[in-house]
């Protein structure tokens, strides 16, 4: 079965050869692959090139990452079975590919198959807090198979899946007709992986498909990326409307919603009762924050005995939950006042290497 790996990339010459390297390294590597370099201002394209990939350039592309693999899309005249996209500052495990691509022949089914993704080994706090919270959509993922997200950071789909896609738009999906990726989407993992489900598509991510992206390593670059996605969800929740593809996912912000509503009121009455006096140890306060305390660290575990530290140590991960929930209330406003959102492409982030891949 034949595979074609497109890579958009804009100005990560620092990466891409790491990410090549992950490609062409795999048990079942793909047949062709395909570095989308998109108004490079640095040496991608040569960096992608001596690494092995053949460079596809961009031409007066304005749709970023959308606009850029809509291009390299509709240049290539006969597309294999099987597409993988992935993000240029990812790495893939080593058997990805070939897991994709066998469940893939066993269930004719399955629409697409998405990444499980991961950080890195963390190196602070904040990154830690992430590493965590990846851990934990994955276990919730391995204990339910519910896949929410067709990850940026890798997901093979189907030609077919391409084809229904593209011609579905302008139609039965919001977007251009022709066009893959609806390139007005703040996030296109997330909006892809509605169009896909919305026409009754099925998709998984077995747990052989791990892909390691890059960690956030402050809270300001951690602050924007959060606030494209978030804000990005919601966009593509009011595109979409209410359905049955959508249901659950109009629930998950509900939750969150409901979540930083109640966050708040504890935070607020523990204050209240600590300046007026009134703040008493409770029983039933105290078994409601040991079964909070035990709820953290059981689902952290799978990140390792540094995500479990910060878990049991309760406290930073209780900041670092206020200040998602801060950001998803930010996201919230801009999204009710139709604020223009600005993209930004954070250049203090780590290089990768080929290494825990």
């Amino acid at each position: 079965m034949s595979v074609l790996a497109l890579i958009p990339a804009h100005d990560e010459a620092a990466n891409i050869a790491a990410t090549v390297a992950s490609l062409l390294g795999q048990t079942t590597p793909p047949d062709r692959v395909v570095v989308v370099a998109d108004n490079c201002t640095d040496d991608t394209a040569a960096v992608a090139d001596s690494a092995g990939a053949t460079v596809f350039t961009t031409v007066g592309n304005t749709d970023r990452k959308a606009g850029a693999l809509n291009q390299a899309l509709g240049s290539m005249t006969d597309l294999p079975e099987h597409v993988l996209v992935m993000d240029a500052d990812t790495t893939l495990a080593p058997r990805f590919v070939e897991a994709a691509v066998q469940r893939l022949g066993t269930d004719a089914g399955i629409a697409a198959i998405g990444g499980i993704f991961q950080g890195p080994q963390p190196t602070s706090l904040v990154e830690t807090a992430q590493a965590n919270e990846y851990a934990r959509y994955a276990r919730e993922l391995g204990r339910t198979g519910r896949v929410m997200v067709l990850s940026g950071t890798a997901t093979v789909f189907r030609r077919t899946t391409i084809e229904a896609v593209r011609a579905a738009r302008g139609t039965t999906l919001p977007g251009i007709r022709g066009d893959f990726y609806r390139t007005n989407a703040l996030t296109e993992d997330n909006e892809i992986t509605l169009a896909v489900k919305t026409l009754g598509l099925t998709v998984e991510s077995p747990r052989e498909c791990v892909s390691t992206t890059e960690l956030m390593p402050g809270f300001g670059p951690l602050h924007r990326q959060r606030l494209r996605w978030y804000r990005g969800a919601m966009e593509d929740l009011l595109t979409y409307g209410f359905t049955t593809a959508t249901r659950r996912y109009w629930g998950q912000q509900a939750m969150l919603a409901l979540g930083t509503l109640m966050m708040s009121l504890y935070l607020l009455l523990t204050v209240q009762g600590a300046v007026t006096g009134t703040l008493g140890l409770s029983p039933w306060w105290m078994l409601l924050g040991a079964v909070f305390w035990a709820e953290k660290l059981v689902t952290a575990w799978g990140a390792g005995p540094r995500g479990r530290l910060l878990a049991a140590l309760l406290v930073p991960e209780l900041v670092y939950d206020l200040f998602l929930q801060a950001t998803l209330v930010r996201a919230l406003l801009q999204t009710v006042r139709r604020r223009e959102a600005v993209w930004h492409h954070d250049t203090s982030l780590t290089p990768l290497t080929t290494q825990g891949a």
